[in-house]
């Protein structure tokens, strides 16, 4: 059964730790620090020159730092002391792309010190890493601040593979966003891996009933378990999340139409009507799917909750 969190007590959460907010610009940075976004790009095309998975980390980043006290680079702080930071609770385990983010940062000081923040750095990344993928690009909003505050307990709080429709809903509901959002922005899982944790549970004892999902592709079903045997699996076994795992296309939106989506929350898409009319919709049209992602991105990357600039991402002021 997946954590479900009682509808209240996530809804003070979130009132409390960050709203969307009017005070970001799309030229914020016009005066003060004009090539900021280019020095990121930089950056992070370089990067991604070395090791082809840094766009899909990057990406995935920047979702898990919005979807806790909003986009404030609370995914970038180290955990201290007693305190274990977001980076260290499982559903980050597998987040390898920190380093480009510091070196943005520390290429963004070089030139205008004090200024950028690390929240909007990752921002400027993550788009960064969906256009030197293929995808679209879309103007960041910015003015972001960073948080002071990074619980791996509140991780929980994360969307997971196992979610059904409802759950998902609620989930995006609560940062304010739609289910058209939902459908655009589970997109993203068009780039990068996912490793057999993500999905055993469609593969073996499904249910009372079902060995495995019966909603899976037998044929594909069959290949998964081939990968991911039930006992001496390898520390790192998974799969690409599809055939072309570094290019950013509509290609996993078909996957979901032919039975062959990894994780059982891609699938629920197809069980109401609305999303399963996105879900063909984006199938059949990658322009149409780049530009809600696009619109969902900037919606998403809007929802705010720091306090200051850091002058390294790893630690508070």
């Amino acid at each position: 059964m997946a954590y479900f969190v009682p509808l209240l007590s996530t809804f003070l959460f979130f009132s409390i730790y960050y709203s969307q907010s009017n005070a970001l610009s799309s030229n914020y940075y016009a005066k003060t620090c004009p090539q900021a976004e280019d020095i990121v790009m930089k950056v992070v095309k370089e990067e991604a020159q070395k090791d082809r998975r840094v766009p899909a980390t990057i990406l995935r980043m920047h979702f898990h730092d919005c979807f806790l006290r909003g986009c404030d680079g609370s995914i970038l702080l180290s955990s201290k002391g007693k305190n274990t930071a977001e980076k260290d609770a499982p559903p980050n385990g597998s987040l390898h792309g920190f380093y480009v983010i510091d070196g943005a940062k520390r290429a963004v000081e070089a030139i205008c010190p004090g200024l950028v923040s690390c929240a909007d750095i990752l921002a400027f990344a993550a788009r960064d890493a969906v256009v030197l993928s293929g995808g679209p690009y879309w103007n960041v909003p910015k003015g972001r601040k960073d948080g002071r505050i990074s619980r791996a307990s509140e991780t929980t709080l994360l969307p997971k593979p196992t979610f059904n429709i409802s759950q998902l809903q609620q989930s995006f509901r609560q940062r304010g966003l739609s289910l058209d959002d939902l459908v655009a922005l589970l997109g993203a899982h068009t780039l990068g891996f996912t490793h057999c944790s993500s999905f055993m549970n469609r593969i073996y004892n499904f249910n009372a009933t079902h060995d495995i999902d019966p909603t899976l592709r037998p044929s594909f079903a069959a290949s998964l378990k081939g990968i991911c045997p039930l006992k001496n699996r390898a520390k790192n076994a998974g799969i690409s999340n599809d055939p072309s795992p570094t290019t950013f296309d509509n290609t996993h939106y078909r996957l979901i139409l032919q039975k062959k989506s990894l994780l059982f929350s891609d699938h629920s898409l197809l069980t109401t009507p609305k999303t399963k009319s996105l879900v063909y919709k984006f199938a059949t049209s990658k322009a149409a799917f780049h530009k809600a992602f696009s619109n969902s991105m900037i919606k998403m990357s809007s929802l705010t909750g720091g306090q200051e600039v850091r002058k390294d991402c790893r630690v508070v002021n």
